[in-house]
């Protein structure tokens, strides 16, 4: 009998995680036997879902697949699968370097992958997963695809259009996540901003989270990846009256000057970005405010850096994260621009940025300690129950640490006063 064990393993971001949930359900109710992320080389089929978006994410891509495919060679595993990003957008590429893989699927493939193992897709089952986390916090994702143009962003290329999932859908799978235990809901998407447009020709982002607050089990809803130009402002008031929201606003704007904005094919100037960030402290002062910077782009000058390290001394972003530009294949950037930035003045201009960003979020934790906090506990680990507060998601954001001898339980709240605190951590105790 054939072994009817697969494994399916995924690399990248939140996106894919939902991608191979949906197919783990799948493969499940058509009597496969699943896991996730397993290295025991037990399953006779491993699918490897990949991510293709920027140089280091590839690597580490093509090194799993490697990886898998010696273990095939090993006899330790019978079938191998690609999907995903990588094989979306490098798939000639990959099955003439690497042909051991058995199949190679892009991205929305989910048919044929299962078509391949002798199934068909279940419709009744798209709006349900089986989780891979915790179990009390899940992604919803509630767009696939984007139209923004980017130049430094290949996604357009990979995912296609923005297509948006239905209120009703969206509702009817986070319905389901509660009813298996999901307590924080962390709404995914390319760009959050523009949910609606393509379906109900207006921004529906705001309708969306007011009819899941009517789910009455999840406690937080926590919204990632709102683009700054044509920010939905009903999501302003929203937030501020229903403490179920977390106040916590993630507002990429990649830089700040409007040379770069320019160059970087931006739909936001320097003025706009300024205007809405200050609105969101203004008039949502309790929250915290987080966004990702590039640095190195083509066409970045000293005088660009300087600028931007000004901006961040003087605004003070809660939570950022930085990334060195990455000269992807067959953007705008890629085409359009000479990759002239050297690599190690990428990386120092990453250092300064988050050298100045530690040392904010030093400043900003030690006003925390003292005061109480609703606190999710996530896990235990050695000697320590790891929690966050609203104004941290899971995976990319700071962490609550408190010791073992309280007995705390995964997936619950807690009051938890804030004894103490460094740059990207912070440590209580329950009250």
């Amino acid at each position: 009998m054939a072994n009817k064990k697969i494994n399916i393993v995924t690399l990248g971001c939140s996106k894919n995680v939902v991608d191979s949930e949906k197919l783990l359900k799948q493969l499940n109710a058509g009597g496969y036997e699943v896991f996730h992320n397993s290295d025991d080389f037990q399953a006779g089929t491993v699918i490897i879902n990949t991510c293709g978006f920027i140089n280091d994410a590839k690597e580490e891509s093509v090194d799993t697949i490697l990886r898998f495919v010696k273990a095939q060679k090993s006899g330790l595993i019978e079938n191998l699968y690609v999907m995903g990003c990588l094989s979306e957008r490098y798939a000639d590429a990959l099955k003439h370097e690497i042909p051991e893989v058995k199949k190679y699927f892009g991205v929305n493939n989910m048919s044929d992958v299962l078509n391949e193992l002798g199934l068909n897709l279940r419709d009744d089952l798209l709006t349900d997963r089986t989780l891979t986390g915790p179990g009390h916090y899940a992604y919803l994702k509630i767009s696939e695809g984007c139209d923004r143009t980017c130049a430094f962003c290949a996604i357009p290329s990979i995912r296609g259009k923005y297509i948006s999932r239905s209120v009703e859908e969206l509702v009817k799978e986070a319905s389901q996540l509660a009813l298996n235990g999901v307590k924080e809901l962390i709404l995914i998407a390319q760009d959050l901003s523009y949910y609606g447009l393509d379906l109900y020709r207006k921004q529906a982002l705001a309708e969306l989270v007011t009819k899941l607050l009517k789910i009455e089990s999840v406690e937080w809803i926590r919204l990632h990846y709102l683009y700054p130009a044509n920010f939905p402002l009903e999501l302003i008031p929203l937030i501020r009256e229903n403490s179920r929201i977390c106040r916590y606003i993630d507002i990429p704007i990649q830089h700040i000057t409007d040379s770069m904005l320019g160059i970087m094919k931006r739909s936001h100037n320097r003025k706009e970005t300024v205007e809405i960030l200050n609105k969101l402290r203004n008039e949502i002062p309790d929250a915290v405010i987080r966004t990702t910077l590039i640095a190195g782009h083509p066409g970045e000058t000293e005088k660009d850096f300087l600028e931007l390290k000004e901006f961040i001394t003087d605004f003070r972003f809660d939570r950022l994260g930085v990334f060195a530009y990455s000269n992807e294949e067959d953007t705008y950037s890629y085409l359009e621009y000479k990759d002239e930035i050297p690599d190690d003045v990428k990386r120092a201009r990453v250092s300064e940025l988050m050298e100045l960003q530690q040392n904010i979020s030093a400043e900003l934790n030690e006003s925390y300690v003292g005061k109480v906090f609703k606190v999710i506990i996530d896990r235990k680990e050695g000697e320590f129950f790891v929690g966050r507060t609203e104004f941290d998601s899971p995976e990319v954001d700071q962490e609550v640490l408190i010791t073992a001898e309280h007995n705390l339980k995964p997936g619950s709240f807690y009051n938890i006063l804030i004894t103490q605190s460094t740059e990207f951590d912070l440590y209580g105790e329950p009250v």
